[in-house]
């Protein structure tokens, strides 16, 4: 993470005299020779997977001593400038999801731009990685209370030590501390100065809209209800809180005019009525929509988790079967070539190209001069399909069938490596575990995944990105970011296929039951409820996971929680794939879908934690055999039975899960792609004791595995 700061009084009237505005906003490329030795510029750090899913760009990062935000890919552009080679990952079939939504013009996928280590006897600053500016600006002493902007408190921020960014704090020079009873008595005041004087730390009050604004709380409009300080231009304002931790418990005072006024007033359904207009500022980027905001804006603290939530997409990089789909894959591969029209007639030189770029996959130079043509001309031909016709079109399973068929398919060798993904996968015999109901079992040894963020919303989090709309907070100004950050996770999986036919016929007895019926019933409470507005548009069973999704979901949380005793990894590092869903025939543009019941039972990390091979040495038979069956009896068990396992939402319940709860079946929402939503053990194993009743209709056994026990 990076800023500009000036720490010293000599060097903000420098910065001044030069027509530099001493903002801490700026983005450290004015720094001098002096400032760049010590490195100034850097607060912090930060792991890749943490700035994909918690704190990525117009997040708040909580670092030791104050808050900052990642800014907007604008501003990383500058230090990618600074590379003399830009990084890329090569994932097309993702990249061809983050244009239907961004863009067509969207070339690349590139991942975090990680601080470069200098040589030891360099006397120049390490290169910076991600642009960060400090938000909130508002800062608290807590020596006095005062109550100020940064720009106020700038001469106290220090950050001298070049391996230390933790120490960076900004502190109040000049603080006099809060007033004895003698002081109190006498009027004096015993200023506190250098590094004894008292920390400031951000004021965390902030205002947010559901259209992805963010803005600084008004606290000088809020203390003076709406006017000005009849007292003073700029008062001078503190902040006192007795009962921390308490919610908005804070008041806010006036020091100038003695006005007071408590942050609990702009709490709830009334407090919002309370509240300003909605700027529309958007401070990762540094600017406000242009057309304003008539969203209604509400109190919200700074590490709120509601504050940020990411709109991400990823994929297991596989190879693809089609040759349509191969094709394609190759000319997006070729479209990001600079000057690319100069090979339409130089294939050889082309060839020489894609060898020495590191980037590019080897396999296009080996296509045949037809093959590498007719991917050169899809690459210069206009898009076929206009962008929001493949919005339309798109479905969140697009994703998931490519995967599906390799895993499908009967690999040429006891252990199959793929040159260009890096996937291996070992066929497993299934050793007597047919009888659980379990056709297919794969050891995947190595696999890729990568994920790439497409912008972020606030307030409420989206299903899946089509469910965003204007929500979507874009990452770039001008909302056609020309490359998106991702990451690429390395680790080892076990796939396991459930007998199809026999998915069929449980999906078929379970969807005329009434826990089914209680459980649709819910699922539209619950979307009426939603606050997108997407709600109001689809039919809310278009979002409804089918049954055969609810059994193999389930079945997948018995197998992590199982799995995480036996594999030696931490229970949330492991982390499901789901792939189910029924037939889908041809109508329409719509292709014909097969169905599915799988799943990828996984575990991927940025380093080598992910391949230590203690998952994939489960999925030998006699080992599998009993995880299975340990897994299976684990969810005939709960200690909240039998409130659990007679648990059914009926209204006004909208909750999206029946017999689960964290004892039995609910993991870590790091590893369920769902949010432990749509699950339900009796879709898995018989549950002793009475069901009750629902409707006047008593529950049949919709058991799809037997009793593991005998």
């Amino acid at each position: 993470m990076r800023r500009t700061p000036s720490n010293r009084p000599e060097r903000q009237a420098d910065l001044r005299a030069q027509g530099w505005d001493v903002d801490p906003l700026g983005d450290g490329d004015a720094l001098d020779e002096r400032q760049a030795r010590k490195n100034y510029a850097k607060v912090g750090t930060a792991r890749p997977s943490s700035l994909l899913y918690t704190n990525g760009p117009g997040s708040i990062i909580d670092l030791p001593h104050f808050t900052v935000m990642p800014t907007g890919l604008d501003d990383w552009d500058r230090i990618w400038e600074r590379r003399r080679h830009v990084p890329k990952i090569q994932a097309p079939r993702l990249l061809d999801t983050v244009r239907v939504w961004l863009g067509r013009q969207v070339s690349e996928l590139r991942p975090f731009p990680h601080q470069e280590t200098a040589s030891p006897y360099s006397r120049e600053g390490n290169d910076l990685g991600i642009p960060a500016r400090i938000f909130p600006q508002w800062l608290r002493c807590t020596g006095c209370d005062l109550l100020a902007p940064l720009r106020e408190l700038v001469e106290g921020y220090s950050n001298t030590h070049r391996f230390r960014s933790d120490e960076a704090v900004v502190r109040h020079e000049g603080c006099s501390g809060r007033r004895t009873a003698h002081a109190a008595a006498t009027g004096a005041r015993k200023p506190r100065r250098g590094r004894s004087a008292p920390l400031c730390v951000p004021a965390r009050y902030l205002l947010v809209c559901p259209d992805g604004h963010v803005d600084e709380f008004p606290y000088d409009w809020w203390v003076h209800e709406g006017g000005r300080c009849p007292k003073a231009e700029r008062p001078r304002l503190a902040m006192t809180d007795a009962s921390v931790g308490r919610g908005a418990s804070a008041v806010v005072h006036c020091r100038s005019c003695g006005a007071r006024r408590g942050m609990n007033e702009a709490q709830g359904e009334v407090g919002r009525a309370k509240l300003p207009q909605c700027r529309g500022r958007f401070p990762h980027l540094g600017g406000f929509t242009p057309d304003g905001c008539t969203a209604e804006v509400r109190l919200m603290l700074v590490g709120a988790s509601n504050l940020w939530f990411p709109v991400l997409q990823s994929i297991v990089d596989m190879p693809r079967l089609d040759l349509e789909a191969q094709r394609r894959s190759d000319a997006e591969l070729l479209r990001g070539v600079d000057d690319l029209t100069a090979y339409r007639n130089a294939l050889p030189f082309l060839r020489k190209f894609i060898r020495a770029d590191v980037d590019l996959p080897n396999r296009l130079a080996d296509l045949s001069d037809e093959d590498l043509a007719v991917a050169l001309d899809r690459a210069l031909a206009p898009a076929a399909v206009e962008q929001q016709s493949a919005q339309r079109r798109w479905d969140p399973i697009d994703l998931l069938v490519p995967e599906w068929h390799y895993l499908q398919q009967e690999p040429p060798e006891p252990r199959h490596e793929d040159p260009e993904s890096g996937l291996i996968v070992s066929p497993r015999p299934l050793g007597g575990t047919s009888m659980d109901g379990l056709t297919r079992v794969l050891a995947v040894d190595r696999l890729r995944r990568v994920n790439a963020i497409l912008g972020f919303t606030r307030v409420d989090e989206v299903e899946r990105v089509a469910d965003a709309g204007a929500r979507l907070v874009p990452l770039c100004r001008n909302r056609m970011p020309q490359w998106v950050p991702a990451t690429v996770d390395r680790g080892e999986g076990v796939f396991l296929e459930l007998d199809e036919e026999r998915v069929h016929q449980w999906e078929e007895k379970v969807a005329d039951s009434a826990l089914w019926k209680a459980h649709v019933e819910a699922h539209r409470r619950n979307y009426d409820n939603r606050l997108s507005e997407t709600a109001a548009a689809d039919n809310h069973l278009t979002r409804m996971a089918p049954p055969r999704y609810w059994l193999v979901h389930t079945f997948a949380h018995a197998l992590l929680r199982q799995m995480a005793m036996s594999s030696g990894y931490a229970a949330a590092s492991l982390s499901e794939r789901i792939y189910a869903w029924p037939r889908r025939e041809a109508e329409d543009d719509m292709e014909q879908r097969d169905p599915a019941a799988g799943l990828l039972i996984m575990t991927t990390a940025s380093d080598s934690d992910g391949t230590l091979g203690g998952l994939v040495s489960l999925s030998e038979p006699h080992r599998l055999r009993e995880i299975v069956r340990a897994a299976l009896a684990g969810m005939m068990r709960c200690s909240s039975d039998p409130v659990c396992s007679q648990r059914v939402p009926r209204d006004p319940e909208d909750f999206l899960h029946g017999a689960a709860c964290h004892c039995c079946t609910m993991v870590s929402e790091t590893s369920c792609e769902r949010a432990n939503r749509f699950l339900d053990r009796r879709f898995v194993v018989p549950l002793p004791g009475e069901y009750g009743e629902h409707r006047g209709e008593p529950f049949a056994d919709l058991a799809f595995f037997e009793d593991p026990r005998g």
